[in-house]
């Protein structure tokens, strides 16, 4: 366990069931171990890898924690299994998902983590709504801000769409 908090950045996406209640449940959960500082507000986002699925609502939030990155995967899981996310295929639909974008300047790579995480750059869904939180943030590998990492990525309108304000924790 750190001593000192780390200020992190998480991914949350649903598109399953209740989709807005999911991400609003999984915040509340992550509240009661990191201390969540901001959340961006709440977009409805195509789905990428697997298209044959229902639309996801996704957010970013900004988070200080003493736990390890391995800790706070280990969080995520529990979170994700305990809103109904099971094993399943890759890229399937899902409840609820909850990946670490950023971890302070941290960069791990190994079997079971990978931060920052290894596809954001790719990712409209992802760097939309981070970029309403933490425009200027710079990845520790390329260095670029997250702003220019999304005027980077060729995406449609309706890929991303502004669906609501923030989630209230």
């Amino acid at each position: 366990m750190n001593t000192k908090p780390v200020t992190v950045y998480l991914g949350l996406g649903s598109n399953l069931g209740n989709r807005r209640n999911n991400l609003a449940q999984a915040l509340e959960s992550l509240a009661q171990q990191v201390r969540i500082i901001r959340c961006s507000s709440v977009y409805d986002t195509a789905p990428k890898e697997n298209a044959d699925q229902p639309r996801f609502l996704n957010i970013a939030v900004r988070a200080k924690t003493l736990l390890s990155p391995e800790k706070l995967l280990e969080l995520a899981k529990r979170i994700e299994a305990g809103l109904g996310r099971t094993g399943g295929l890759p890229n399937s639909p899902r409840p609820i998902d909850i990946d670490i974008l950023f971890y302070g300047n941290l960069t791990r790579h190994n079997p079971t983590l990978i931060i920052p995480h290894p596809k954001l750059t790719q990712r409209s869904f992802v760097l939309v709504p981070l970029a309403e939180i933490a425009p200027h943030l710079k990845h520790p590998v390329t260095k670029k801000k997250v702003r220019e990492m999304l005027c980077e990525l060729p995406f449609e309108k309706q890929d991303v769409v502004k669906y609501e304000e923030g989630i209230d924790v």
